[in-house]
């Protein structure tokens, strides 16, 4: 199976021309020959990226999957690929409704009927690695059952491996192999899928944001029936709402949209910001709208976390960008250690001005933030700047903010809607609110730790006491062992003289 598979894809490389990306060096020129020779019938007039996104979408959906990540990846990623990838849909065919059913007789343990008073066979929403089914509980609550794809952990496992030896081809043969850093990409892809495999962990996110964004007027959150969930199966109240991608429909029902595009970069930067955790594909298929003009979230297998040191950096970065305050962020990189200690401060600041000035006093329409982040991202490499894991997610997550802010309000501008809400955050993290607060959560630690000190320190001032002991102790053996290692030494030498003199006189 391994080997059919591994052939499949072999020849849907090569039926798409891909043997470009791979075949391209002068140590493998014979190969390339070969293969178009035996595919001379193929179509390659079409560009690269497009060859790429077509044979992805042939290969499956971890393939098509894959392909969605890696067009986020524009520090790594050739413009013209990423923006082909970019095109690729989320919605793949659904696998049969007795799959599906089956899948929930082995999590339940018992039919579905005996489970739910009703169950829609049909989905309403399929994806990559699992889908979505309409059902209502016993107690009369209608409900959303995504269901995990049959057997889909083996379908991935094998063609992670399959990828991972891909990715070595390419950096082995492809000049720019090493630079894109392929078999990282991989690892990255592959520790998300992880996530989205164990829909307990996506249950827990789920419930972590909704707690997040508890009784808010802008946001809201399914509830979790952690009774109903498995890894292979989750449930959660059925949420009502308008896909945010019908633009038409919403403004029929009187939605403002200009108020909606202002309210998604709050709760982007409320997220962000404030809790440190962020839902990281917000893609048009994942945002519904309902007829209060509220956002709904919806699936929550990729999602974002950053740290406090993170928070800080990005908010200093952000309030600079917008100040227009570029020595800042120079400074922000250099103290951070993303940047060599060496580089120049100044040609930093002017490298970065160059970028950043031309998008300000424009309204969205007229930035394209992807080329942003395309020149941001070619800035980092000129100067040494290695990308941080960490905020790949992040910025995936601005590229979909971008998209939707696009096509809901083309006159937005972002950075004056945004400014507000960072100054408030960076005044409450380092103003007299900040400080109270640290006060208020150092405080039971402080309660606890106070007492404890003398003792802490009695064993510490025993535990030096002791390493001076035993550091003389085994200065004192050493010497010792060294004296037997004399002694010993004369005495054979004595004694090889005393045979000596009996030999003499013998």
């Amino acid at each position: 199976m391994y080997f059919l598979r591994l052939l499949r894809i072999w020849l849907t490389a090569a039926r798409f021309g891909l043997d470009e990306f791979f075949l391209g060096h002068e140590r493998v020129k014979l190969v390339r020959w070969l293969v178009q020779a035996l595919f001379f019938w193929r179509d390659l007039s079409r560009p690269r990226g497009e060859r790429l996104r077509l044979a992805l979408e042939s290969l499956g959906p971890i393939f098509v999957k894959f392909g969605q990540m890696l067009s986020t990846r524009r520090d790594l990623v050739p413009a013209d690929i990423a923006d082909e990838l970019a095109r690729l849909q989320d919605r793949v065919p659904p696998v049969s409704s007795e799959q599906a059913l089956a899948v929930l007789r082995r999590a339940y343990g018992r039919e579905v009927g005996e489970v739910f008073a009703e169950f829609d066979v049909q989905p309403v929403a399929s994806a990559s690695v699992a889908q979505v089914h309409r059902a209502r509980l016993k107690s009369g609550e209608r409900v959303a059952v995504k269901v995990l794809r049959p057997n889909i952990q083996g379908v991935i496992g094998h063609d992670v491996r399959l990828l991972y030896t891909f990715a070595g081809l390419i950096e082995w043969l492809w000049w720019d192999g090493k630079r894109l850093k392929p078999r990282e990409v991989v690892r990255e892809f592959a520790k998300h899928l992880d996530d989205e495999l164990d829909l307990v962990r996506e249950a827990a996110n789920a419930s972590q944001l909704r707690r997040n964004f508890l009784d808010s007027p802008l946001l809201g959150v399914p509830d979790v029936h952690w009774d109903y969930c498995t890894s292979e199966v989750m449930v959660m109240t059925w949420m009502d709402g308008l896909p945010i991608s019908r633009m038409d429909e919403l403004r029929r029902r009187g939605i403002d949209l200009k108020r909606l595009a202002r309210v998604g970069v709050e709760i982007f930067f409320t997220q962000v910001f404030r809790d440190g955790f962020f839902h990281a594909d917000m893609h048009p298929g994942n945002v519904l709208v309902t007829d209060q003009g509220k956002y709904i979230a919806l699936d929550f297998g990729i999602m974002g976390t950053l740290n406090e040191g993170d928070k800080n950096y990005l908010a200093r970065n952000f309030l600079a960008f917008f100040r227009r305050d570029y020595r800042q962020v120079a400074r922000a990189h250099l103290e951070a250690g993303w940047v060599p200690a060496d580089t120049r401060a100044d040609e930093f600041e002017a490298a970065i001005r160059a970028v950043c000035e031309p998008v300000f006093d424009r309204p969205l329409k007229e930035i394209a933030f992807g080329k942003v982040l395309l020149r941001l991202f070619q800035t980092s490499r000129r100067f040494g700047m290695e990308v941080q894991p960490q905020l790949v997610m992040l910025q995936k997550t601005l590229l979909n903010i971008e998209g939707l802010g696009r096509e809901l309000d083309p006159e937005l501008d972002l950075w004056a809607t945004a400014k507000p809400f960072l100054e408030r955050w960076m005044s409450e993290q380092v103003g007299w609110r900040g400080w109270a607060r640290t006060l208020r959560d150092e405080i039971p630690y402080w309660g606890t730790l106070l007492p404890q000190l003398p003792r802490l320190a009695h064993q510490a001032l025993r535990g030096e006491r002791l390493r001076v002991l035993e550091d003389g102790l085994a200065q004192l053996l050493a010497q010792q062992r060294a004296r037997n290692r004399w002694l010993a030494a004369i005495v054979v030498l004595l004694a090889a003289s005393l045979a000596w003199m009996v030999l003499v006189a013998g």
